[in-house]
């Protein structure tokens, strides 16, 4: 009778749902200064005064364009110089990154005063000088290529890995397109890189996907995805071989994230009211492996990927509009654990766009959330309820340049686990994330080394002796 009901109860805990009940996130909202009302869409974080600390920027629909800065327990807003602000266009994109080689990120918003084809404003792409805001594209030498197509996300792409970044546009009824500066000025290269499909365009992600160099993952939306490989700094669309061109859904936001731990980036892609997507590669195919959870279709906007708790698990904040938010935290093997939210819920949150940094600096993320679109509301933030024992590490790979390497991998390695993060180009949906690799350190977790994998495939590798830091690698 012992042995029966033994039984019993060991089937009872095999058969519990992978769900937990917490109140994991922190509302902390209050922090925001002046954060009234508003439509607001991408967000992105970079150091945009040059002053060693990251802002969010925050992208507005007819409103400003915000700059979020740390001072004393506040978010403040920094920026009020007309050409960032901006507020009689229509912003949704954004990203940075040096694609002048200053060793300074640039700043690409990407305006939409339309639903799809030809738009009236184009974009900008601001630089940070001699404490003075220019807009490049307002240079008449650069006015040749505008892009006056609406579009939705903008990635950086070290497509040479020689630190030169251009910026690939993901446009909405008309050509991509993918900008350089050349001969010290911007041209749209799209269509000499193959890149100049006309599609839907929504999401786009880069990174060490299938090569040693930048790849592309674009997820669109009345046509199939493109998994753009990198043939020596030119690009062949893989998706259909690959198995991810996903071509009867409509693709939103995209990460990557490294699902099983084993060193290296998978793909995790949501689809609007649609099945979500982990893909994992597996025999030169990516294979789906989210759970039912997971992949049940939602309003889905903006996806993350980020150690939010600091217990050495990644978690998945999915982001919906008009309709309550989603975490998972992916265990071993790539189970999909949900987290049942309370608070960061947002059942009647219009949320746009979402990101993360450490912006108070103190090794726990916060993360930010916008909304708005059909409906005018605050922006709001949040931060996990951690454990006051927990330890964490932040690796912050600088290129040749001093600029962030963008594309970049970082992977950690310990007793435990191979653990692969890219250095964010652009993702989640309309975002980009802090260009640092947070981990959070797991229990009984030793013998540590980080390993960089920089954009033009090669390798360098220390052994970390303390915890609780943040570590700035440098290229050789």
């Amino acid at each position: 009778m012992k042995s029966f009901f033994k039984k019993i109860i060991i089937l009872s805990i095999l058969s519990l749902p992978n769900t937990v009940n917490a109140d994991f996130f922190e509302d902390i909202t209050y922090k925001i200064e002046n954060n009234s009302k508003r439509l607001s869409y991408g967000v992105s974080v970079t150091d945009m005064d040059q002053d060693g600390k990251y802002e969010f920027l925050v992208t507005g629909f007819g409103y400003a364009n915000l700059a979020l800065s740390y001072d004393n327990g506040k978010l403040i807003n920094i920026a009020n110089k007309n050409v960032f602000s901006d507020k009689f266009r229509k912003t949704i994109g954004v990203a940075a990154c040096d694609v002048d080689r200053d060793g300074y990120e640039e700043i690409y918003f990407l305006n939409t005063d339309t639903y799809s084809g030809k738009k009236k404003y184009s974009d900008r792409l601001i630089d940070f000088e001699e404490n003075k805001f220019l807009d490049m594209f307002e240079i008449e030498k650069n006015k040749e290529d505008l892009n006056l197509t609406a579009g939705r996300s903008v990635a950086c792409v070290d497509r040479e890995g020689n630190g030169r970044y251009g910026l690939y546009v993901s446009n909405y009824g008309g050509p991509t397109r993918f900008y350089e500066i050349e001969d010290g000025k911007i041209k749209d290269k799209a269509e000499n890189l193959n890149l100049n499909n006309v599609t839907g365009g929504r999401a786009v992600v880069s990174g060490h996907i299938l090569t040693d160099k930048s790849d592309i993952f674009a997820a669109n939306e009345r046509g199939a995805n493109y998994l753009l490989k990198n043939n020596d700094g030119v690009f062949e669309d893989v998706a259909f071989d690959f198995r991810v061109d996903d071509v009867i859904q409509n693709g939103r936001g995209t990460v990557l994230s490294d699902i099983l731990y084993r060193g290296r980036l998978d793909i995790i892609s949501g689809n609007w009211k649609g099945y979500h997507r982990a893909y994992v590669l597996e025999n030169n195919q990516f294979k789906d492996v989210g759970s039912s959870k997971f992949d049940k279709p939602s309003r889905i906007r903006t996806i993350i990927s980020a150690d939010f708790d600091n217990d050495g698990y990644d978690e998945i904040f999915m982001n919906n509009i008009a309709e309550p938010n989603k975490l998972f935290r992916i265990k071993e093997n790539g189970i999909f654990e949900e987290i049942k939210l309370e608070v960061a819920l947002e059942a009647d949150g219009y949320g746009t766009g979402a990101a993360v940094a450490d912006i108070d600096n103190d090794g726990i993320l916060e993360l930010i959330v916008s909304r708005g679109e059909s409906k005018e509301q605050p922006l709001t933030l949040y931060k996990a309820k951690v454990d006051k024992q927990s330890k964490y590490l932040r690796i912050k790979p600088i290129n040749l340049f001093g600029a962030p390497a963008r594309g970049a991998t970082v992977t950690l390695i310990s007793n435990q686990r191979k653990h692969s993060k890219t250095i964010d180009a652009g993702s989640g949906y309309l975002c980009q994330m802090e260009p640092v690799a947070h981990y959070g350190i797991r229990k009984n977790e030793n013998n540590f080394k980080v390993e960089v994998k920089w954009t033009n495939g090669t390798k360098d590798l220390i052994k970390i002796t303390s915890l609780n830091q943040t570590i700035t690698i440098k290229q050789k």
